[in-house]
């Protein structure tokens, strides 16, 4: 059936033209729909059983790796600027005692250094001679501090492998979901008995959707995985130069602690 041929003139509104348009076609049975029949929602509640269950899955994990990175970014990053922070006032204070005393009670170093002053006064009230003492101190405290650090870390990293986890399964279980989508539009051919789109259409459509649910749970996993990676690297690192710059001190200012100190 052939349309008329509609041409603009001077004072016709385009508005106009496009009403006549649809009154016309309307009345003729060939009004076309500009919007597809289905949305996301849609093909979402049409999956089979299979794929819906690849999906809530899916949303079960992006939420769970969503709250880890909320919680996650808060804590690392008021570690890393106490640990910064403390490690700069330590320097700049005048001796050991006083620069414990700016650490304050809530970050990281003022618990790896409370462990290391618990275990200075046990070695400190020991039966045994100061020159022997004098031997133990460094290793002991070593060894504490070393301790006290990896607690820290534990503590920081605790669940961050599941963002690990996400990222590298997600994309895999939302193919699941695509394969499965893809098998099933075969079999509605086959039972069809016909390739054309309207058959093959929707299990393609939910295939997609399931890989695309996977991409977008393994993405930000992925990118604030390797953003906490780096961040904790710095928050080692600070704990690490508190810790030398801790037992330097430790030797230094403490008589019984250094060489020069006075014998009993």
């Amino acid at each position: 059936m052939n349309l008329p041929c509609i041409l603009l003139e001077p004072g016709l509104h385009v508005k106009h033209c496009e009403i006549f348009l649809i009154n016309f076609s309307s009345k003729n049975g060939v009004l076309m729909n500009v919007l597809p029949d289905s949305d996301i929602l849609t093909l979402l509640m049409s999956a089979t059983l299979a794929v819906k269950m690849v999906m809530i899955f899916l949303a079960l994990m992006s939420l769970w790796s969503w709250t880890i990175i909320f919680f996650k970014f808060f804590t690392i990053g008021g570690a890393r600027k106490q640990v910064m922070q403390g490690y700069d006032l330590f320097m700049d204070a005048e001796d050991l005692t006083k620069g414990l005393k700016k650490l304050g009670n809530e970050s990281p170093l003022s618990r790896v250094s409370t462990l290391a002053v618990k275990e200075f006064r046990l070695l400190e009230k020991a039966d045994v001679s100061r020159d022997r003492k004098r031997l133990l101190v460094k290793d002991t405290l070593r060894r504490v501090l070393k301790q006290g650090i990896s607690k820290e870390m534990r503590n920081l990293t605790r669940n961050l492998p599941f963002l690990a986890t996400c990222a590298n399964a997600a994309p895999f279980i939302g193919l699941f979901g695509t394969v499965w989508g893809i098998m099933n539009s075969f079999h509605s051919i086959g039972l069809a008995q016909s390739a054309a789109l309207a058959t093959v259409a929707p299990g393609i459509s939910e295939a997609l959707i399931a890989t695309a649910i996977g991409l977008l749970v393994a993405i930000p996993a992925t990118i604030f995985y390797n953003y906490f990676l780096g961040r904790l690297n710095e928050v080692e690192s600070g704990m690490v130069d508190f810790a030398g710059a801790f037992l330097n001190r430790a030797e230094r200012e403490i008589a019984w602690a250094s060489k020069n100190g006075k014998q009993d």
